[in-house]
């Protein structure tokens, strides 16, 4: 076994381990899982080498008769998001440590068989098994939120766990109709296919629906903001961590390269439909009362930028993207585990009942303070690098769309910075004076995701300079297929 298959198999095998010890100790298991797990990641960091070239692969037949293989690999693209993964999962895991699930083994287990599921959808190089972990990265958390989700779970899940199958099943075409043209599922074979326009519209918009669905861009977004509201906080740091940004991943990797002019001709489309998403998901996130729904909704602002540079096609806005899904990866987990610190100590989030926190909180809102401010972009923080290139890419193909999309700024430090206002100042609530103090674990999370916060803000070199040599290697390949 390689490093790769060594990031995939060893949450497979530790959560399937775990599904066996039904006591509260399992959630040490996991823990050391993901810690082990996050040194391979760190391991091929530093084994890797900065070019374009896959490394690390592995390709041995499995289904020969249909030229499917087990052929996996990773480019800076790929290790990016598998450095992400790797880094939020034992915080995800930690960060559940004060609270009491039912059925322990398996809530940990879903979550290191999910964690197994993303990393093979960033690292297959093969299509159908592309399509596997895809799917296989549904079943976990579907379950995470069925058996451990919060009112309305059975009508909420259904409708998130119907919506992003239809997508997979339409995507399901578009690698069958490539198939189909190649003979063959290997990655490297669909970007040598040559496809006439009208082809490249009907893979286009099979493999849209199913990324768009995931990110998700307006109008497919209706299953997420009640689906990471019922979800219970490890879900939904799940979902808005890490899960979210395989549609942004299918996009650069399955879609840029293999149809280019599909992408010139409905981008407009899909960049107008991103920008629509980021001022609608503001306006309703100013006008939630629930804490945790306003999260939600500013989360598809958030993924609405990231959407039209990607689809801008520059260097800029690839790399913008890139960078963006590692803030909001950490920005999203620490402004949902607030949340849920607050959540465990008042019983509400209902942000007008809350109020005051800081006199008996002050560490929790040193560290609100720096995530919303990641959140929101302030310069220094991760969330303003990502930003930045963001807004250079939409505004070189659209300077009224990078206009429009610039309103994401204004909006989201109205909406944050009222919120924390509202929950965090002020006279304290006299049911809220036994405010419970932070436990170790707690505090650790949050120091931690607050430090990669300012460490990208001030360095974002150490992930952009591993995704720019894969950006310039696909955008000289889709620019060669015009």
């Amino acid at each position: 076994m390689n490093l790769t298959s060594t990031l995939i198999f060893l949450p497979l095998v530790a959560g399937l381990i775990a599904f066996l010890f039904n006591n509260k100790a399992v959630k040490y298991l996991a823990f050391a899982a993901a810690i082990v797990e996050l040194g391979v990641g760190l391991s091929a960091y530093h084994l890797s080498v900065l070019t374009s070239d896959v490394q690390f692969s592995m390709n041995i037949p499995w289904i020969e008769s249909l030229g499917i293989n087990f052929y996996i690999g990773m480019d800076g693209i790929s290790l990016v998001l598998v450095l992400l993964t790797t880094l939020l999962t034992p915080l995800i895991i930690l960060s559940s440590f004060n609270t009491e699930y039912d059925k322990p083994n398996v809530f940990y287990g879903l979550i290191l068989i999910m964690q197994s599921a993303l990393v093979g959808v960033f690292v297959a190089r093969d299509a159908f098994l592309f399509y596997i972990f895809w799917e296989l990265a549904l079943i976990p958390i579907y379950f995470i939120c069925l058996l451990w989700g919060g009112e309305n779970k059975g009508k909420v899940t259904f409708k998130f766990f119907l919506y992003t199958l239809v997508g997979s099943l339409i995507m399901l075409l578009g690698i069958i109709f490539l198939y189909l043209k190649t003979g063959s599922f290997a990655y490297e074979d669909f970007l040598s296919v040559t496809l006439t326009g009208a082809e490249q519209t009907f893979v286009f918009w099979t493999f849209f629906m199913a990324f768009a669905i995931k990110m998700p861009i307006f109008p497919l977004h209706t299953w997420q903001p009640n689906t990471y509201t019922i979800a219970p906080t490890q879900g939904t740091m799940l979902l808005s961590g890490i899960m979210l940004k395989m549609g942004i991943y299918g996009v650069i990797r399955w879609m840029l390269p293999i149809v280019p002019a599909a992408m010139i001709e409905w981008g407009p489309i899909v960049m107008t439909l991103s920008v629509i998403g980021i001022v609608y998901a503001s306006v309703i996130a100013i006008m939630q009362k629930d804490f945790k729904k306003l999260i939600a909704y500013s989360s598809i602002a958030h993924v609405g930028l990231i959407s039209a540079g990607v689809f801008s096609r520059t260097e800029e806005g690839l790399q913008g993207s890139m960078i963006q899904m590692i803030s909001h990866g950490f920005c999203a987990v620490g402004l949902f585990f607030v949340i849920d610190l607050i959540y465990n100590r008042t019983k509400t989030m209902e942000i007008e009942k809350l109020g005051g926190i800081r006199n008996q909180a002050p560490f929790l809102t040193v560290m609100f303070v720096i995530i919303m401010l990641g959140s929101v972009a302030l310069p220094l923080t991760s969330g303003f690098v990502g930003e930045y290139l963001l807004f250079i890419g939409v505004f070189m193909r659209s300077e009224w769309l990078a206009a429009i999309a610039g309103l994401s700024i204004i909006l989201g430090a109205v909406y944050m910075l009222n919120t924390f206002q509202k929950v965090m100042l002020g006279e304290p609530k006299p049911e809220f004076n036994g405010f419970k103090a932070l436990a170790l674990s707690e505090k650790t999370v949050l120091v931690i995701i607050c430090f990669f916060i300012l460490y990208i803000g001030v360095y974002p070199k150490t992930f952009l300079e591993l995704s720019e040599p894969s950006v310039k290697a696909l955008l000289e390949i889709a620019l060669k297929k015009i």
